[in-house]
């Protein structure tokens, strides 16, 4: 069930995900885990391939209920979904792709937006331009422009860690499949420059 909760907040607990495999066998994805995001907090979940992230997303996003436990969603909510490819227009600039995604967000809203996510000195470049890292804050501006406000609550899945530290505020670390939180990592200065020996430091907290 995923049933209106706190004003702004997330709150997942999961007991346990099963699939049925081919084979007819029952495949244990998700074990017991559990965790909540403020109003504005953004959290990354990092982990090994095929530990059962994204089937952690397509039950907070409410496209599967076949699962034991809870997720009660912010209150009011209006979910957003940012997908791993940008699919960004390649003719229009960072700020031209957003505003038309967009086009009633404000020019404050969107000065913040661009602030927040590190895009503030990119909003005349295009796509070709850019590194995949800054492309996907592109979507996500895009995505936060459409809901209207900020701060939002966030849940980010990536495989690359360092992008990973340059968006959230903690990492959410999950084991291999059945997927339990076996560490919480905090970012000391969330979306802002992190030197190579605080990125070598948090990687060595993650590998630990």
């Amino acid at each position: 069930m995923s049933p209106a909760g706190v004003p702004g907040r997330l709150e997942v607990g999961i007991k346990q995900k099963f699939f049925r495999a081919a084979s007819g066998k029952n495949l244990h994805v998700l074990g017991e885990l559990s965790f909540s995001l403020g109003n504005g907090e953004v959290a990354a979940l990092v982990g090994p391939s095929g530990c059962g992230k994204t089937t952690l997303l397509r039950i907070i996003a409410g496209l599967d209920r076949d699962y034991e436990g809870a997720v009660s969603l912010p209150d009011p909510c209006r979910l957003g979904m940012v997908f791993q490819e940008p699919r960004l227009l390649p003719w229009r600039t960072v700020e031209a792709n957003v505003r038309l995604a967009a086009p009633q967000a404000s020019d404050g809203v969107l000065d913040a937006l661009f602030q927040t996510l590190g895009l503030a000195a990119h909003r005349g470049h295009y796509p070709g331009e850019l590194s995949l890292g800054l492309a996907r804050r592109v979507a996500l501006a895009r995505a936060f422009a459409v809901v209207g406000r900020r701060p939002v609550t966030t849940l980010l899945v990536t495989h690359d860690v360092e992008e990973a530290i340059g968006l959230a505020d903690r990492l959410l670390v999950l084991s291999a499949s059945p997927a339990r939180i076996v560490a919480t990592v905090p970012i000391a200065h969330p979306r802002g420059n992190h030197s190579a020996d605080e990125i070598a430091a948090i990687k060595t907290a993650l590998a630990r």
